[in-house]
Order: structure tokens, then C-alpha cells, then sequence
């Protein structure tokens, strides 16, 4: 067990959630560098988990039509038009395609006149943190941590009070306004008591997003960072994954060609509920200040008088 249940490196996460005998921990990798924006993955979610249409409007900021995150969109693919220098390797394709991987034609396709345009998209979801402040926060155990590591809401249990959305430090979880209650993605909760892999990964077709045990998705990625660099793509790098960072690291990470924040990712999150034991520690100090100060409010007028009269 770690030394804070608020934060830092925790190994097992489902074992102190007291889960005996737990199944090594499960999450997604999510490869940026391969994701092609189809969205197969926001159907394959609405689909198995029958979530509400979002409508048809178009932001008019892009080719996106979603968004953003939030209680009927689980799975959010990013379209991000960014302008990069002629002299910036990514405004070429040079980004190799993983060993084994079927190659698309949009991935061979010339790059617009000049060379100083790209795509940058990225299919964001959950992170399943190590350390969830919006589990910590809910009062009714509607949040709680599954025996495969992950995060999930049960919509029978949630009250609609709405203490996890403020927690969560991605902006993730969203009260549906028909009736209060919060929502997100369930890792396929379902899907993984019956041995199968969330839904997203299996529709992902240039398999920008994959699922399996946590260490071995971590190796996966570290290996597929050093395949682009060696490539000369020197912006790749993983966001989440670090067991170290402000929330122990997240059960779904990234690769990313850019700062997180050009994916709207916050740089540097921290889990919110970090600080509870030291404000506790502080309220409890207080109190007992305050009830030492009443206490001789009483006692000194007393002692004065009996020594009056003595």
C-alpha cells in the first residue's frame, strides 16, 4: 500500500480498493501518431453502451462535430489544424507505422502545397487515474474502483450532487442536464467481466488505440517513442504514464506529437483530493484550539473567583 491514499506512486490500486486476488491492472494506450479521425471508436462506445446522440451541429471551429468530452460522449476524437514550420519533420509524413501494422492510404497521401500544415488527432477518453478524486469525493459509493484497476460510475447509485465533477482534473465527467446524474466512461466494465476488450479498441482500425495489462502497455509505448525519434520525429512523447506524476499516473495515457496542451490536456494535472490529509490535520488543530479557548473561558473567571475568596 502506498504511503498516501491521496497521492503518489500506488502499485495496486484494485488490491487497496480491497479487491483480493485482483487481475493485473488494465487500461488503454492511445497512439496519436496512427489515429486517422475516422471516430469509429465515438460509434463503437455510443453503440455498446447506448448512449443519447449528441446532434448534428457543427462546432465551426473544425471537422468536429462532438466537441468535447462529456456525460453522453465517452469516447472524444480531437481534430486539431495546426501550422508547423517547412522546416519541422512532422510536416512531412515521416511517422512510421508500427511493425505489423496495416498501412492506410491517408497515411502515404502528399502533404498540402508549402508543407506547413498538419493534422494533429487524438482520441481522448477517462484516464482511469491511479489516484481519482472523484472517487474520493463521492458520497454515496456511486463511484467506486473495479477489481481491473479502472473507474466507474453506477448511474443506479449517483445522487446527481455533482461533487466529481469539479474533482476530476481533466474535466472529464459531465452531469447529463435530463436528469443530474454524472456519467463516463466505464472501461466497458461489461465488456471486461466477459473477457473482452472495450469497445473503442476493437473498432479502432489502425489500432491508435489498445488495450491490455498496464506494464505492458507501458513497455509498448516506450518502445514505439523511441521508433519515432529514431525516425526523427523528436515531439513524440507519453503523457500519463508516469506512476510518479500528480495523480500516480492514469490507466489510460497517450503519445502525443505536441504539448499536451495543443491536444487540451492540462500540462501537469494533480489530483484535487492531494491536500486532504494536511487540511484535515490543519481543521483538526483548529478545533481543538478553538475548544482549548472556550474550555478556559470558563475555567480562568473560575479559578479567579476561588482564589478571590480564598
Amino acid at each position: 500500500m502506498t504511503d498516501s491514499l491521496f497521492s503518489g506512486p500506488e502499485p495496486d490500486p484494485a488490491g487497496d480498493a480491497g479487491h483480493e486476488d485482483a487481475p493485473p491492472r488494465v487500461g488503454f494506450f492511445t497512439d496519436t501518431s496512427v489515429c486517422i479521425g475516422c471516430k469509429a471508436c465515438e460509434v463503437a462506445c455510443k453503440e455498446w453502451n447506448a448512449l443519447p446522440e449528441d446532434g448534428l451541429s457543427l462546432t465551426g471551429m473544425s471537422y468536429d462535430n462532438t466537441g468535447e468530452l462529456g456525460a453522453s460522449t465517452w469516447r472524444h476524437v480531437a481534430f486539431i489544424e495546426q501550422s508547423a514550420p517547412v522546416s519541422d519533420p512532422l510536416a512531412t509524413p515521416t511517422v512510421p507505422a508500427p511493425e505489423g501494422r496495416t498501412e492506410l492510404t491517408l497515411a502515404t497521401d502528399s502533404p498540402p502545397a508549402g508543407g506547413d500544415f498538419r493534422w494533429l488527432m487524438s482520441s481522448d477518453v477517462c484516464k482511469h487515474c491511479t489516484h481519482a478524486a472523484c472517487l474520493d469525493v463521492c458520497p454515496t459509493g456511486s463511484l467506486f474502483r473495479t477489481e481491473f484497476g479502472t473507474v466507474v460510475v453506477q448511474e443506479d447509485i449517483c445522487n446527481g450532487c455533482g461533487y466529481c465533477v469539479p474533482a476530476c482534473p481533466y474535466g472529464v465527467i459531465e452531469q447529463r442536464p435530463s436528469d443530474g446524474r454524472a456519467f463516463k466512461c466505464t472501461l466497458c466494465y461489461d465488456r471486461l467481466g466477459a473477457g473482452q476488450e472495450p469497445a473503442c479498441a476493437k473498432a479502432c482500425p489502425t489500432e491508435s488505440i489498445q488495450f491490455g495489462p498496464l506494464d505492458e502497455l507501458r513497455e509498448r509505448a516506450a518502445l514505439r517513442v523511441d521508433q519515432l525519434h529514431a525516425a526523427g520525429v523528436d515531439g513524440a512523447r507519453l503523457y500519463g504514464h508516469d506512476p510518479g506524476d500528480g495523480v500516480g499516473g492514469d490507466g489510460a495515457f497517450f503519445l502525443l506529437l505536441d504539448d499536451p496542451e495543443v491536444y487540451g490536456l492540462p500540462p501537469d494535472p494533480v489530483v484535487t483530493t492531494r491536500d486532504l490529509p494536511a487540511m484535515w490535520k490543519h481543521a483538526g488543530a483548529a478545533a481543538l484550539t478553538l475548544a482549548g479557548g472556550w474550555a478556559l473561558s470558563f475555567a480562568l473567571p473560575a479559578m479567579v473567583r476561588k482564589r478571590g475568596r480564598t
